[in-house]
């Protein structure tokens, strides 16, 4: 008769086994096979074991002898051989990667789970758990820009030193315009939310015309001030600059961030900034305006406070804007920037890079 192993456990493989068992985010093979080689350091026989942990008597034999031969770290690793064992090659896999990546479907914009499963000749199923596999996702798509700027690179260090590490004696507002707010009613009253259901709205809706909001973030602070206007030419821009220096008390330099639009750069606004010198107007490189934080207050308030909203007029959605400024201000919280230039710089520069292979890869494809 084949005799069990024999378990001697030092003080310190039993800590570490105990730990093992105890932590929430060990794998619950593992914890079977910790309390295997515990309930074994006590003298229990194999079949006991098994009744314990729930395992098979020649289980318990195994795992019992792998950690007499090889110690605690063995128990963290599946015996080799074990699990069913792959019926599609790793070269195959490989194909359907690289066929989902590199090439697109007859008359199709992008690969689904029948279109491949009906070229590769497998199950939908397969292709599944392979795509997962490989963390891919043919049916989404993300948009990107990335700025052409000649002067990016200074810009951007412009910018993001201002968030981080800003001038003495100064305010910094990161300003931009929400423009062409839509007041939206719905053709029906919707349902409010209830339990077991989502609130209702209509998807069609009628139209009561726009506003633009002109927002200053202050970087500091995370104050807004904000202003509805019905238009958004440099007459607009102007006068928000204005009441932006009158509310910063004298003495203080005010630093604007803001984008590339033309309004901003206008002869009129070129000479008002020129006779009020301590405005000083920071451009954010072209197609970088998530480079501006005001933006991501505007991501805030169109989710909070407009997209779902019922608007019967532009003063209706004028009134809801401003009441969401009122509350925002009572308790504002600034927005923390953390990258730094030089973090942005390389990533753009790998962004940029990864273009250029994937245009040259296109051009000899088309060539």
């Amino acid at each position: 008769m084949r005799r069990a192993a024999d378990v001697v456990l030092t003080e310190a493989q039993r800590l570490r086994l105990e730990g093992l068992v105890r932590a929430g985010g060990t794998p619950q093979r593992t914890v079977r096979r910790a309390r295997v080689v515990l309930l074994a350091g006590e003298g229990l026989q194999n079949k006991a074991i098994a009744r314990q942990v729930g395992m098979t008597q020649r289980g318990v034999g195994r795992w019992r002898r792998r950690f007499v031969d090889k110690g605690v770290d063995a128990l963290l690793k599946d015996l080799p051989g074990r699990g069913r064992r792959p019926t599609i090659s790793a070269e195959r896999v490989s194909g359907i990667v690289a066929s989902t990546t590199e090439e697109l479907p007859p008359g199709r914009t992008q690969w689904s789970r029948s279109s491949m499963a009906k070229a590769s000749g497998l199950s939908e199923s397969t292709i599944g758990r392979i795509w997962r596999s490989h963390g891919i996702k043919p049916h989404r798509v993300e948009t990107f820009k990335l700025s052409n700027d000649p002067r990016f690179a200074e810009k951007l260090e412009d910018v993001v030193g201002l968030y981080l590490n800003p001038p003495e004696n100064a305010v910094v507002f990161s300003v931009d315009e929400k423009s062409q707010i839509q007041a939206l009613d719905r053709t029906q009253p919707g349902l409010p939310i209830k339990k077991g259901r989502a609130g209702t709205m209509t998807h069609d809706y009628k139209r009561h015309g726009t506003t633009t909001l002109f927002a200053a973030l202050n970087v500091l602070t995370g104050a807004v001030t904000g202003r509805c206007k019905a238009r958004h030419t440099h007459a607009e821009w102007l006068a928000f600059l204005k009441t932006l220096e009158r509310q910063v008390p004298q003495g203080k330099d005010v630093h604007v961030v803001c984008d590339n639009y033309s309004t901003h750069k206008h002869p009129a606004v070129r000479g008002w900034l020129a006779e009020h010198p301590r405005v000083k107007i920071h451009f954010t490189p072209t197609s970088a305006s998530w480079l501006n934080m005001v933006e991501r207050f505007f991501r805030d308030i169109t989710v909070n406070a407009i997209r779902r909203g019922v608007f019967t007029s532009v003063p209706d959605l004028i009134e809801s804007i401003d009441a969401y400024l009122v509350e925002h201000n009572e308790n504002p919280k600034p927005f923390v920037w953390t990258a730094s230039a030089k973090d942005i710089l390389a990533k753009v520069m790998r962004a940029q890079q990864a273009l250029r292979a994937r245009l040259a890869a296109l051009e000899v494809v088309g060539g």
